[in-house]
């Protein structure tokens, strides 16, 4: 199945399908009630819940506003994630295209080639924005893999010895999870033979690391433990930190303490964005915590279901929190308005499958209920 054509249907639910309370928890900022939300990384809130959480945060937080996104409470959230990564620094950015585009240009300087993996983001999904924007070129590696082995970054590597011009590398950039691989992780003992190869020979890495807390939940590895393989990495903060939008992108002080000049350039310096950066500082706190548990759950209940003949699961080799399932003699469309009935919200099935995903919402109940939910769907 191509997952761009399954999202491409699926993405038509929209959010108010969901059917929650527009109230805001007083705990945890959810939205009231018990609704499993079996799709996206993070909470779907709706404007009326986003709203009702920012002014919850602002309140209880004594929120100060940026100017042209910087100072205020962006600084702290930069502080924040510059500290949780392992890194001297961070910017706030309002794209993770932005983001990875700029470590790349940081780190290329006159070195025009990056090798990245085929599936990445930057690669299939930002409209050749460093070739366009930065004459930069892509170089892409390991087609339909999460994985590029430290062998195929060097033959990369000295093929573009090889010409009548010399073009070498100024940066390797690697996307874990790989979201065009529903989840799969790249190898981390690939990575670290990366990292060494590289710094012997002062190349840049980057980590598109958008969904790296997520992966952390999956691995049992520290976050610090990925990044200390590369100079900078991006996380998302809108994926499952809850912002409306925005991006971290940390590294060594030195190479980013100028780069809101180039952020500006490319139009993302933008007047305010307080309220992106205080729900993401807001969501931070205890969050490593909380996905741990709401992936514990829903390895219950996956267990359940596929130990249960009606139900079929499918997970890629070291994924994360995406898998694929069917069931059996219920009509699938039929057996999604049961779920939505049920306390599941899901996207709409394709070819009878349905795309799930983990996220923070299945905390809300135990395994045994959650489970409960999918077997009183079948009617």
């Amino acid at each position: 199945m191509r997952r761009r054509s399954f999202l491409a249907v699926s993405g038509s639910v929209p959010i108010s399908a969901a059917g929650t309370s527009a109230a805001v928890s007083d705990t945890t900022g959810d939205p009231a009630g018990e609704r499993i939300f079996a799709y996206g990384d993070g909470i779907p809130y709706t404007p009326a819940e986003y709203a009702a959480l920012l002014s919850k945060v602002v309140r209880d937080s004594a929120v100060e506003s940026d100017e042209y996104s910087r100072g205020g409470v962006v600084s702290k959230l930069e502080t924040r994630m510059a500290s949780l990564l392992g890194k001297e620094a961070a910017v706030w950015l309002p794209t993770g295209t932005l983001a990875n585009h700029m470590a790349i240009r940081l780190h290329c300087g006159n070195r025009r080639r990056a090798l990245v993996q085929a599936e990445s983001h930057l690669y299939r999904d930002c409209g050749d924005c460093a070739q366009t924007l930065s004459g930069i070129n892509l170089v892409p590696l390991a087609s339909g893999k999460a994985t590029v082995t430290v062998e195929e970054i060097e033959a990369a590597a000295n093929e573009s010895h090889l010409g009548r011009v010399d073009t070498p590398p100024g940066a390797i950039q690697i996307e874990t999870p790989v979201r065009r691989r529903r989840g799969e992780r790249a190898n981390f003992g690939q990575m670290q033979r990366i990292s060494t190869w590289a710094r012997e020979r002062q190349i840049g890495l980057h980590l598109d690391g958008a969904r790296l807390f997520l992966e952390s939940a999956y691995t049992g590895k520290q976050i610090k433990e990925y990044t200390a393989l590369f100079d900078t990495a991006y996380v998302s903060l809108y994926k499952y930190l809850n912002a409306g939008s925005g991006a971290i992108l940390a590294g060594p002080a030195t190479l980013l303490k100028d780069l809101y000049h180039a952020r500006r350039m490319f139009g993302g310096g933008l007047p305010q964005v307080w309220q992106y950066a205080a729900i993401a500082l807001h969501t931070l706190e205890g969050f490593e915590t909380r996905y741990r548990r709401a992936v514990e759950t829903s390895e219950k209940v996956i267990a359940r279901l596929a130990a249960n003949p009606t139900f079929q699961i499918e997970r890629v080799p070291d994924g994360t929190n995406v898998f694929l399932f069917r069931v059996f003699n219920v009509n699938p469309p039929v057996y999604q308005l049961r779920l939505e009935t049920a306390g599941i919200s899901a996207r709409v099935p394709v070819n009878d499958v349905f795309l799930l995903q983990v996220n923070e919402t299945w905390n809300r109940l135990p395994a045994d209920d959650i489970y409960g939910r999918f077997i009183a769907a079948l009617g």
